[in-house]
């Protein structure tokens, strides 16, 4: 009798504390971890220094000197330097007739140093990988960039395989997003995220100005990250997933149209940034932290912020002339990993999160090193914060990126062990950040400023110096 009562009893215990355990058990496995990542340093052939950007300017026979003004105005304030890299094919006088060769060799460039370096590295062989995301939103081939990887790699037949285009240069947040689906449902497995942008038959070869400025901002790079949420590994990770927020303005026409790739009136195919994109891309980063804040930041600072705001909505005391309440992400958040689409985009969100020139100096530097690399800027950023030996263990890192459509996506890391390792800028860490950040763009070609339209010319034999 007392056996049977106790297996009465018993038994649904027993099965209560079991349904407990595997629920703990598919959390412990739910976990996305970063093991690594490689960011891509094309060789030195590639530098776009500041008189060879001054040769491809001038072989563009459809500009004039209101052009080139206009040029030498937005380079100056972009706050790039010369040591950033173009696709292969400008170097070889080809900008304007591109092959569909040129897209495919570039991203075979990336391709290849960086994911034979990450895999050799943490000694991970291709057959390993369990998830491929490919993200270049510019170039889509038959087969898939994907494919040519599985191809060229020899990897398994069961692999999972996401192919993303046209996500811009939001797409890491968006395939860390995937990654992050497929871990909460499946358990130990390895994966691969490629993310990139080709430039060769995307460099714009017209005079329309808000096609030609994406020129001015847009570089070569790429990054290879591996991601995995195997418990076994976790001692190998260096950064853990804790929280990710997308916001998609698509179905408002002016967020939508601020960011655009088409032709011009001539026909020539190039990338449209319009002037309603600071205002587009303010409306998506607010609506993206008020959905993140409550996520990341502690309960005190929250209050604070509701209770600041109230009292300045309801107008008690004297609000002429005093600023508007700013919520204190550095409560919560370490470090911010900011998208390098541009000098105005590093102010704009700088001044909006009342941020200091040194939570900003890792973007502003990779901007100047290596341009907007598009999606992968963020792990530039995050190699520079390395580089520096500012990640600590326990810090929280927030990446924030924009994108077309349009996009802003973040998510927050938390960074699982002291970082410090060399990486793409171990040649040059040492002199960063440097005195100024003025390019020489002025002294060369600031005499174009005195010049008359009228009879301003260009000599077929004069020399840039």
């Amino acid at each position: 009798m007392e056996l049977i009562s106790i297996l009465l009893y018993g038994l649904p215990l027993f099965f209560q504390l079991y349904l407990i355990w595997k629920i703990i058990d598919r959390k412990r496995h739910q976990y996305c971890y970063v093991l690594d990542y490689e960011c891509h340093k094309p060789t030195d052939d590639r530098k776009l220094s500041t008189r060879f950007s001054g040769e491809v300017i001038r072989r563009n026979k459809h500009l004039g000197l209101n052009e080139y003004k206009f040029l030498l105005k937005a380079i100056v304030s972009s706050g790039i330097g010369e040591q950033t890299y173009a696709p292969r094919m400008v170097f070889h006088g080809r900008e304007a007739c591109p092959t569909y060769e040129d897209g495919i060799e570039e991203m075979d460039e990336f391709f290849h140093d960086t994911i034979d370096k990450i895999l050799k590295r943490n000694k991970i062989s291709p057959s390993e990988i369990d998830v491929l995301v490919v993200n270049i939103s510019m170039l889509a081939c038959v087969p898939s960039l994907s494919s040519r990887l599985i191809n060229y790699y020899k990897m398994r037949e069961d692999i999972k395989v996401y192919n993303i285009t046209g996500m811009g240069c939001s797409a890491s947040v968006i395939s860390i997003n995937i990654l992050q689906n497929i871990f909460k449902n499946e358990k130990n497995k390895v994966a691969l995220m490629v993310t990139s942008e080709s430039l060769s038959p995307n460099w714009y070869t017209g005079n329309n100005r808000s096609m030609i400025l994406a020129n001015c901002l847009f570089r070569s790079g790429g990054c290879a990250v591996l991601l995995t949420n195997k418990l076994a590994w976790k001692d190998k990770a260096i950064l853990k997933l804790k929280q990710l927020v997308r916001v998609h303005h698509g179905a408002n026409d002016e967020a939508y149209d601020s960011c655009v790739q088409k032709e011009d009136d001539q026909g020539n195919i190039g990338f449209h940034l319009d002037k309603t994109l600071p205002k587009a891309a303010t409306r998506a980063l607010v609506d993206n932290l008020k959905q993140i804040a409550p996520l990341i930041l502690p309960v005190r600072e929250l209050l604070r912020f509701a209770i600041v705001s109230f009292v300045k909505k309801m107008n008690w005391g004297s609000t002429k002339g005093e600023p508007k309440p700013v919520i204190n992400f550095k409560t919560g958040v370490d470090h911010i990993c900011l998208h390098t689409g541009g000098k105005a985009v590093i102010d704009g969100v700088g001044a909006s999160l009342n941020l200091s020139e040194y939570d900003l100096e890792p973007a502003r530097m990779t901007l100047h090193r290596f341009g907007n690399t598009s999606a992968c800027s963020l792990w530039y950023v995050l190699g520079y914060m390395e580089a520096k030996k500012r990640l600590k263990r326990g810090d929280k890192v927030l990446m924030i990126s924009f994108g077309a459509g349009f996009k802003c996506n973040s998510c927050l890391w938390e960074v699982l062990r002291d970082l410090g390792d060399e990486n793409v800028w171990k040649d040059c860490i040492d002199t960063y950040p440097p005195n100024t950040l003025v390019n020489p763009f002025v002294e060369k070609f600031g005499w174009l400023h005195g010049e008359d339209p009228d009879t301003f010319y260009v000599p077929d034999d004069y020399v840039i110096p």
